[in-house]
């Protein structure tokens, strides 16, 4: 059956084996941008392995099997296609509907044995495209979870392109000559360099991969009709008008219609040139034969206007389902389905597939977006602002292509100096966070999200829940460096300072203006975001001249003392105005401070407010606000990033003492005991966090006043008394006494309490010896279906019971996050000796939050973990309590191999 007309030939045949691992299959982007599919072996694929051994040449033979083997006999081909899974383990590449690559590894020592020897086979028309790189890292992530440490393999000294799948995958391989063959050997825990090595690549192949959407060199759109009012003819004519550069083609089943002067073709199959991109605009029900045609003509990208899918019910998410898995086979990305269309106004392309008339002027604003409704305001607020784009993407239901690829395509673009996101909704945050950091660093990242739950979600987008708090989503942002504003309008108005001025370089600011009333509500504004007024405010007369305007905002520019200018001017006349707007925009061109206005009169980014820098001769806007709210909101916006981007974030955590074998030892003996997980005793608690460093102090459980007397005198006094029981955490005086030096003392204690906690069953006490008195903090974890590992941080009772004042990261962390995480509550000064009190010693308690992020963000088995109280003091701190609890987790969204998401499930 040709592959393009049905299902995929390498559809399992019958039940798939024991042990079968479905969540090891996996899209992925080559990197020439193509998607290829991973999935690990099955004896089926005994004829598969054999006629990809045909196809190769006789010197791939050699250099996999060091021997001249013409053919592979069914005895060879059925060893190889059988494993379990576990000791011997096999993936294949599959691109096309064709076999490209196969890898393997076997550990020597049997099914627990520490180390594997490794081999691949790639395709001969697909080396150089990424194939080996991305079955190495699938293969060390599968070794790594069972427990494999080390890879080894023999490898000809003529294999340069092997040998360049493991130097260049960013581990330290050690090697030696043997006998004419180079033995290599290399440990696959994730190193620092081979997680940066697995970004990079993975940037570059998506990024290589949106270009085909960005930037095509031929264009069919499919579903061109009669009727002028069409959705096909629309975008068809959309693109005519904006004049794209490239080939353009008219496609429709239905040929008994004629448009002027255009070509009608009844099939992308019978089109007379390669085409890149497809846009398709037909009935649902009709996209996947379109899909298949486009397959046949090895078409690059398909944009999907149609609607009919996920968001119309059950029926069409099936349907938007196979659209993916039949592009995806086929190397196709696909944006949409249900989407608004794709913008690039550059000129060397001038692409307008979109549902909107008129394209945007050429800028540096990068803008993505989802449905349609908002395709249509993000553009209308661009056009109204005067704020020129580059690109316009609209994902509709995000079924393939998202905002993390469009972002890894932006990475690489200097034309585009800042980017808005309009997300109504996210499915990958851990990825989105990486990727938003990566291009912080470049460029501002501005984005409008209300929320992150699945209440409200768009029809048609499908999200994990989340269980943890929204301000989870927002510290995820910030450590990311992303600007989130709440609306479109704060989005333009940062955009518009951003992408036309320099970034703030602190949080100085001077005030200039004609205006006493303008120039004291910028400066009221200024001060309550946060900035300082270091100049002025300058009050012009309210008839001020050109040059006395210009002499002014000089000065303020000129002083060390100020980092950015606020503008405040009212026009007397209309031709006087136009004089002090133009001294404006000229005096602010001359300097590398950011410069705003509220210019009455003026909104947005006009030509009245233009100037060419005299150093580069770039025109330099001056942004004008309507009032100066919200260019005073857009200014400490800016200045923030600014100063995330000139802080170093330092290098992720990783601290000394950590043993995660044993660690993940204990986790798979408790889960093979209890499959549906359950919370750890004492024991297994202190047993798991000391292979992370973390020494938890003993407590014992009493019940009685005599125990807990037997109990002081064999820890030694003091001690204390309190109760475990959770419900007591809201009123801890009344549940703990300290600091007990004798055994009359422990006695009346258990009493007491005994006595006021038995009627709300709380009466769970133990004993412990006395800590130094300091300040009890909790440190926490627990693994989110949407966003994996959550660190928490707070001040144990009121700050955290009463206040709700948690601090929250997502690991991985560096250095700078850690110490972010733990001053960003409100109650952060009393650690540093707010009150009258000493100062924790911080260097402890951020060790232990790193420690504890490390934890969270290698064992995923850990549902939820909290140390609550840790006594923090100047001299270091004692971790009190601790629980674990341990489940089965869902995979997650971000694992440590290259995959797109599922198209069976939009994760």
């Amino acid at each position: 059956m040709d592959s393009t007309d049905g299902v995929a030939p390498t559809e399992p045949v019958g039940e798939l084996p024991p042990g079968y691992p479905r969540d090891w299959e996996a899209d992925v982007v080559l990197r020439d941008g193509s998607v290829a599919q991973v999935r690990p072996i099955r004896p089926d694929d005994v004829r598969l392995l054999q006629e990809f051994h045909e196809r190769q040449s006789d010197e791939s033979i050699y250099l996999r099997f060091f021997a001249p083997l013409k053919h592979l006999s069914d005895r060879e081909a059925q060893r190889f296609a059988n494993v379990d899974y576990l000791q011997r383990v096999a993936l294949i590449v599959e691109a096309g509907g064709r076999m490209v690559g196969v890898a393997r590894y076997d550990r020597l020592t049997g099914p627990d044995g520490p180390r594997a020897e490794v081999a691949f086979n790639i395709a001969d028309d697909f080396q150089g495209r990424g194939v080996g790189s991305v079955l190495l890292e699938h293969l060390a992530a599968i070794g790594a979870e069972a427990g494999v440490q080390e890879f080894v393999a023999d490898v000809l000294p003529q294999n340069h392109k092997m040998m360049g799948v493991f130097t260049d995958a960013g581990f330290e391989i050690q090697r030696r000559f043997d006998d004419g063959v180079i033995a290599l050997s290399f440990r696959i825990e994730p190193t620092e360099q081979s997680q940066a090595v697995r970004a990079a690549r993975e940037q570059r192949a998506e990024a290589r991969s949106m270009r085909s959407l960005l930037a095509p060199a031929s264009i069919a759109v499919v579903g061109v009709g009669a009727q002028p009012t069409g959705l096909g003819r629309g975008v068809f004519e959309h693109l005519q008008a904006g004049g794209f550069t490239g080939t353009l083609y008219a496609v429709n089943r239905n040929i008994h219609h004629e448009i002027p002067d255009v070509t009608v073709h009844p099939s992308v199959r019978n089109l007379p040139g390669p085409v890149e991109l497809v846009v398709v605009a037909v009935p649902a029900r009709e996209v996947l034969q379109v899909v298949r045609d486009c397959a046949a003509r090895e078409v690059k990208a398909l944009v999907v206007i149609s609607a009919g899918f996920a968001e119309a019910g059950p029926e069409g998410e099936r349907l938007q389902a196979e659209l993916v898995r039949t592009a995806r086979r086929h190397g196709m990305r696909v944006a949409g389905p249900n989407s608004f269309g794709l913008i690039n106004t550059r000129d060397d392309v001038r692409m307008n597939a979109t549902l909107a008339p008129e394209m945007p002027g050429n800028g540096r604003f990068g803008l993505f977006a989802q449905s349609g409704a908002l395709g249509i305001a993000v553009l209308d607020f661009a056009d109204r602002r005067g704020l020129g784009l580059t690109d316009f993407v609209s994902t509709g239901n995000r079924a393939d292509v998202s905002g993390n690829d469009v972002m890894q395509a932006w990475i690489d673009d200097d034309s585009t100096a800042a980017v808005g996101l309009y997300l109504e909704s996210m499915g990958n945050p851990r990825k989105f966070s990486r990727i938003a950091r990566r291009l912080s660093l470049q460029k501002p990242v501005i984005v409008v999200k209300s929320g992150v739950s699945s209440y409200g979600v768009p029809p048609g987008h499908r999200v994990r829940p989340t269980h943890t708090s929204p301000d989870a989503f927002k510290s995820m942002l910030r450590q990311a460096g992303v600007i989130r504003v709440e609306n479109l309008h704060q989005m333009f108005d940062v955009a518009q300072l951003v992408v036309n001025q320099p970034i703030p370089h602190g949080p100085r600011v001077a005030i200039v203006g004609n205006s006493d009333a303008l120039g004291a509500l910028a400066a009221d504004n200024a001060v309550s975001w946060g900035l300082q007024i270091t100049h002025g405010p300058v009050n012009l007369p309210a008839e001020c001249t050109p040059a006395q305007l210009e002499t002014a905002v000089e000065a303020a520019f000129a002083d060390p003392d100020v980092d950015s200018v606020v503008t405040a001017f009212m026009q007397p006349a209309i031709a006087q105005g136009i004089g002090l707007a133009a001294a404006l925009a000229t005096v602010s061109a001359r300097h590398p401070k950011p410069c705003l206005t509220t210019f009455l009169g003026i909104s947005g980014v006009t030509d009245a407010l233009s100037a060419p820098d005299p150093r580069s001769q770039i025109e330099r806007f001056v942004p004008s606000y309507a009032v100066p709210e919200d260019g005073v909101r857009a200014l400490a916006a800016a200045t923030r990033y600014g100063e995330w981007r000139a802080t170093d974030r330092g290098a992720p955590v990783l601290p000394d003492g950590i043993d995660r074998v044993a660690a993940e030892q204990l986790v798979d003996a408790v889960l093979e005991a209890s499959p549906g997980g359950r919370e750890l005793t004492a024991t297994e608690v202190r047993t798991l966090l000391a292979a992370y460093g973390i020494e938890v102090w003993p407590h014992t459980s009493v019940r009685s006043a005599d125990e807990a007397v037997q109990v002081a005198e064999q820890l030694g006094y003091p001690v204390v008394v309190k109760s475990v029981s959770p419900l007591v955490r809201i009123q801890p005086v009344s549940s703990v006494r300290v600091d007990l030096a004798n055994a009359d003392a422990v006695r009346d204690a258990y009493t007491v309490l005994d006595e006021r906690l038995a009627p709300l069953h709380a009466n769970r006490l133990v004993v412990q010896r006395m800590a130094t008195p300091g300040i009890p903090c909790i440190v926490a974890t627990g693994e989110d279906p949407l966003f994996g590992p959550v660190v928490r941080f707070s001040l144990a009772g009121a700050p955290t019971e009463v206040m709700g004042d948690l601090a929250y990261r997502i690991p991985p962390l560096t250095e700078v996050d850690v110490r972010e995480l733990i001053n960003s509550v409100r109650a952060a000064p009393l650690l540093h000796g707010r009150g009258g009190g000493l100062a924790i010693d911080q260097g402890a308690l951020e060790d232990l939050v790193a420690r504890i992020s490390v934890l969270a963000e290698q064992l995923p088995d850990v549902a939820s973990l909290e140390l609550n109280p840790v006594n923090t003091h100047v001299a270091g701190l004692e971790v009190l309590g601790a629980s674990v609890t341990l489940a089965p987790p869902a995979v997650r969204t971000d694992s440590g191999r290259r995959s797109l998401p599922s198209a069976y499930l939009r994760q």
